[in-house]
């Protein structure tokens, strides 16, 4: 399957970490947890992750850089 010219522009945009911030835990749970957002362009990722906020943003870094490197790989696929 051949990649149509939107689809190659939204393999230019790399995703990067917006934000994390504190919330309360969820219902039911415990502890400290943040919500997180990983954009692409106008595109988002929104999680929630226990743990302090060096912990979740050590998560979510690793998830980006991961991220990334599919979207690189599918570039080479060409």
């Amino acid at each position: 399957m051949k990649a149509t010219g939107a689809t190659e522009a939204w393999l230019e945009v790399p995703f990067v970490r917006s934000s994390v911030t504190p919330i309360a835990a969820p219902e039911g749970c415990e502890g400290t947890w943040h919500k997180y957002v990983i954009s692409q362009g106008d595109n988002e990722i929104t999680g929630l992750r226990a743990g302090t906020l060096t912990e979740v943003m050590q998560h979510v870094d690793g998830l980006t850089e991961r991220l990334n490197e599919r979207r690189v790989g599918k570039q080479k696929h060409k």
